[in-house]
């Protein structure tokens, strides 16, 4: 209860004030009320829920799964290699340094309206944090610890296995935790520059009709999906990382 009532309370005070804000404003097409959007999602629910909700999930899941990849295969050359850390560790922040936006098109100018442009835009935004936090997790790791297992006889497989990959998986599980929001971002900012289907894309649909709670409704139903991906993060760290209290 400790927990829970602190931000129960908390996003129940924004709400109520929200819903207040936009009766004394009553201009809905600016800012609907929690109420107008709630009905506005049950209205919608069928489009939302069986056509755009899929689509984005679908960049979601495909842009997470390459950043994965990418990021962990990305720290783990770093880690191995101080030519390779010193040759990529400038791009991985100068990658960072060029706006999404500014991106995105020239994706949807050589992809089309197809699925990959979307993608791109996911896995620029969500492998920084993964191949950074993953790296620095291994690098985490004391010279005492490796001459100790050194003088066990260990192998160079087993020193990896049982020394960098436990110190690795708190920074990687803190990067993932970070990725796994920016995708939905990296998602929405994609469909809303340019798509046929997905939540962003319905987003900047209702925004053309000048329908305020049409365009908070697939908002609404991101930051959810956001959420819920956090939660099952946190039970599978939770379910892996019990040692690290210890």
């Amino acid at each position: 209860m400790k927990k829970i009532v602190p931000p129960f309370l908390l996003v129940a005070l924004l709400l109520i004030s929200w819903e207040v804000i936009a009766r004394v404003l009553a201009s809905p097409y600016i800012l609907p009320s929690p109420l107008q959007i709630l009905k506005k999602i049950w209205l919608l629910r069928e489009p939302l829920l069986t056509i755009h909700l899929p689509a984005t999930l679908t960049i979601i899941g495909i842009g997470l799964l390459i950043s994965l990849v990418l990021g962990v295969a990305l720290a783990l050359v770093m880690d191995a290699s101080t030519w390779f850390e010193r040759a990529f560790y400038p791009l991985l922040v100068i990658s960072q340094t060029i706006p999404t936006t500014a991106l995105a098109p020239i994706f949807v100018l050589w992809f089309g309206y197809s699925i990959w442009s979307k993608v791109l835009v996911t896995v620029l935004i969500a492998f920084f944090p993964i191949t950074m936090n993953t790296f620095e997790g291994l690098r985490s790791v004391k010279k005492g610890q490796f001459e100790l297992l050194q003088t066990f006889g260990a192998s160079r497989w087993q020193q990896f296995w049982k020394l960098k990959v436990p110190a690795a998986l708190p920074s990687f599980f803190t990067g993932l935790k970070i990725a796994v929001p920016l995708t939905v971002i990296g998602a929405a900012i994609g469909e809303w520059l340019g798509a046929q289907a997905g939540l962003g894309y319905f987003s900047k649909r209702m925004m053309t009709q000048m329908d305020g709670a049409g365009v908070f409704a697939p908002i609404v139903v991101l930051s959810l999906m956001a959420v819920i991906f956090a939660a099952i993060l946190a039970g599978v760290e939770k379910k892996y990382m019990g040692w690290r209290k210890e």
